[in-house]
């Protein structure tokens, strides 16, 4: 039953925002740790509305990643789950369902204690699902004598981060980071960007890590795609066709950066990044990516030649050293800059 859900689906408002549209047709999107969800909400939505519902079986990695363009003409509505809206511009109206954690994270928050004693100033953050905690944690810790910071930003809440923007936990000033969350990569996202402790608390698992073992296994892992790409002289630079993701701008200073260097380099358009999407491209030595910045990282294994970020780019040119090094972030208030 969708009510007894480990997440509020807000099913309620949901029906309420279809009637207040008068959709006749509603697109429903879901990351893909909800989408076992989509059929029973497609069963309430239909039973309670007028609206046919049209799921989207796409993959969908964020609030970048939206289908309006390709439910334009189809759904007067789209709802999607999962995630905070972003200051993009969508071209179908569309309604954002955070869909909270419905959690006790007591216990987890006990038994953290251990790894955050010898701290006396700690910053949270967590990312959309678990928003809805981050009162209770910062309640927690305080009664136990420790002080608390978090922050906002222009694209995020307060405590908040995202897979692709770090920048509410920076200049925090923070001893240790406490992430609460199920994932590694947004706690590795906090170390590189600080270089502070971070600790990850699992609020489903009740498990309490300290990132810097996976850190160090990622930044090893990195530094040989870096060595490798340094063999590289005619690249591939990956532009995302998604509106969160597009960063052209960018893409061409990554072009001019390859030219200054002596280097050869196309611009390549593509709405997903894959292995077989780059098959083709035999004549290129490695690729850049403009788009999402976790594809380089979560996804390094699965690419024969070298994929970089940006910023990795600068290390493979001698323009950053390795010892500043940094994943890549979209500053999504940015994106309507003009294009030159």
């Amino acid at each position: 039953m969708i009510f007894m859900s480990s997440y509020d689906m807000e099913i309620e408002n949901v029906i309420k925002q279809i009637k207040k549209h008068e959709a006749k047709n509603v697109g429903i999107q879901f990351p893909e740790g909800l989408k076992t969800k989509s059929i029973a909400i497609a069963d309430e939505i239909e039973s309670q509305t007028q609206a046919n519902v049209i799921l989207s079986g796409d993959p969908c990695f964020g609030a970048c990643d939206v289908s309006d363009s390709k439910m334009l003409g189809i759904v007067d509505l789209i709802i999607h789950y999962g995630h905070s809206p972003l200051p993009l511009k969508y071209k179908v109206p569309t309604i954002f369902i955070e869909a909270m954690a419905n959690i006790k994270i007591h216990e987890a928050l006990k038994k953290s204690l251990d790894s955050l004693k010898d701290y006396s100033k700690i910053a949270i953050a967590t990312t959309t699902q678990h928003l809805n905690l981050l009162d209770e944690v910062k309640d927690f810790l305080e009664d136990k004598g420790k002080e608390v910071v978090l922050n906002s930003s222009k694209t995020t809440r307060k405590g908040q981060v995202l897979g692709c923007n770090f920048s509410s936990i920076k200049n925090l000033d923070a001893e240790v980071y406490l992430f609460i969350g199920s994932g590694r990569f947004h706690p590795l996202g906090i170390h590189l960007f600080t270089k502070s402790p971070v600790i990850l608390l699992n609020p489903y698992s009740l498990e309490i890590t300290n990132i810097k073992d996976f850190a160090d296994e990622i930044l090893r892992i990195r530094f040989a795609r870096i060595v490798k790409a340094k063999e590289v002289k005619k690249w591939g630079i990956l532009i995302s066709s998604k509106e969160g993701q597009y960063r052209f701008n960018l893409a061409k200073e990554i072009k001019k950066m390859l030219k200054d260097a002596g280097m050869k380099s196309y611009l390549i358009l593509v709405e997903n990044i894959t292995p077989d999407i780059l098959l083709p491209y035999l004549d290129l030595g490695g690729f850049v990516v403009s788009a999402c910045p976790r594809i380089a990282i979560d996804d390094s294994l699965m690419y024969k030649k070298p994929l970089i970020t940006p910023q990795e780019l600068e290390i493979v040119l001698n323009k950053r050293k390795w010892e500043d090094y940094q994943i890549d972030e979209i500053l999504f208030h940015e994106r309507y800059e003009k294009i030159n």
